[in-house]
């Protein structure tokens, strides 16, 4: 299957390793962009040794970030292979990568060499803390931008228990997706300009984007707010509440969903109630709120709750398992679960895309390379013959499958 979706014909260079870049590329393949990926020689990608989970061998993290890529790899720190990849890079539109700030630098291939070699490159950073400030130069991981940037303080049961970070990488994540907003606007630039630029964005900063909330009430009061479980710091009732077989979502925060749900739930009285009078009242008797809702969700199921919730249009959802989520109707139509056809395994399930186009659709072509899977294809579109494709697999600068 060719690519349709709206970066058709965009030539990216991804260098990124485990996740941040990962996503970021995958998201800019699935929109149509040819991204080439280049594992380091040896060993590739990181991600393709964490395992388990493995499915015949390939990695289960590794395919779920990497389909739609074509794979290379290359020994960036031999000269051959610095070379064949600055010969990708001089016709290349963008380049991602999430080595630590100065790595590449050090191999000559940093922004400011590359912009001379290529003044309309896009060149996309993604490293733990950014390119600048006094913690530029250290390394970055999902788990410590999570606790830098205070989410970890927020995320769990309160006071007396353990600080919890998110159960997903929403640094990694969030970064990559910071990242591809960053270039399809310097992409945008470039159109009306002809000039690349340098998008640096970082984990840290990916994870303070998640702390819209709870950095406002610091803001406005100068107190720092603590772990609420599944509560939301500004408005109540919203959080999940304990059924007689499990737990419901209520998002019941503002007043007419408030007086609708006292409504369902067939304590009229709690609406002149003066504890629960509006949001703030709410707020301030949160706990007295809680018990109260607490023993009356108790009473019926998750289902029975739910049916109830939705004929008078408060929000609410069961809290689902992983795969119950994949199982959902809602998920499937939305096609968040899809076929994926792999060079080893055949068809294999991988997440869909999260963006859909209605005169550019998105599409599934085909699953995470091999390590260096696509490398005489993708040389032979630079220029190599076969006979210098394979010195340079001989001499070790390149891997080719």
């Amino acid at each position: 299957m060719s690519a349709s979706g709206p970066l058709t014909g965009l030539k990216v260079i991804e260098l990124a390793h485990i996740m941040a870049g990962p996503v970021c590329g995958q998201l800019l393949a699935d929109m149509g962009a040819d991204v080439i990926k280049v594992e380091k020689v040896p060993g590739g990608d990181d991600t393709r040794r964490m395992v388990p989970p493995e499915i015949d061998g390939e990695s289960a993290a590794f395919m779920i970030l990497n389909r739609n890529k074509r794979g290379t790899a290359i020994n960036m720190k031999s000269a051959a292979g610095k070379a064949v990849l600055l010969k990708m890079l001089g016709k290349a539109d963008v380049v991602i990568e999430n080595f630590r700030v100065g790595t590449m630098e050090r191999l000559g291939l940093g922004y400011e060499s590359l912009h001379q070699l290529n003044q309309s490159l896009i060149y996309c950073q993604i490293t733990g803390f950014g390119r600048s400030g006094p913690y530029a130069d250290r390394a970055g991981f999902d788990l410590i931008a999570q606790g830098m940037s205070g989410l970890m303080s927020v995320t769990g049961e309160g006071p007396g228990h353990p600080p919890i970070k998110a159960g997903v990488p929403v640094g990694d994540i969030g970064a990559g997706m910071l990242a591809a907003t960053g270039i399809l606007a310097a992409y945008i630039h470039r159109l009306k300009t002809g000039q690349g630029q340098l998008v640096d964005t970082s984990l840290l900063e990916a994870s303070i984007v998640n702390t819209a909330w709870v950095s406002a009430i610091f803001l406005a009061t100068g107190i720092s707010p603590g772990a609420l479980g599944s509560a939301h710091p500004l408005a109540a009732p919203y959080q999940a509440l304990p059924t007689r077989d499990g737990w419901v979502n209520v998002g019941a925060a503002n007043q007419a969903n408030w007086l609708r749900l006292v409504e369902v739930i067939d304590q009229p009285e709690l609406a002149t109630d003066p504890r629960f009078d509006d949001n703030s009242a709410r707020m301030q008797n949160l706990s007295a709120l809680i018990e109260i809702l607490t023993r009356r969700f108790k009473q019926r199921d998750t289902a029975d709750w739910l049916v109830r919730l939705e004929a008078v249009g408060v929000p609410a959802s069961p809290v689902l398992s992983i795969g119950d989520m994949l199982k959902d109707p809602q998920v499937l139509a939305r096609e968040m679960v899809v076929d994926v056809e792999h060079s080893h395994l055949g068809t294999t399930k991988a997440l869909g895309s999260p963006v859909k186009f209605s005169a550019t659709p998105t599409s599934i072509r085909h699953g995470a390379p091999l390590l260096g899977e696509h490398t005489r294809e993708i040389l032979g579109e630079f220029g190599y013959l076969d006979s210098e494709i394979d010195a340079l697999v001989a001499a070790g600068d390149i891997i080719a499958a």
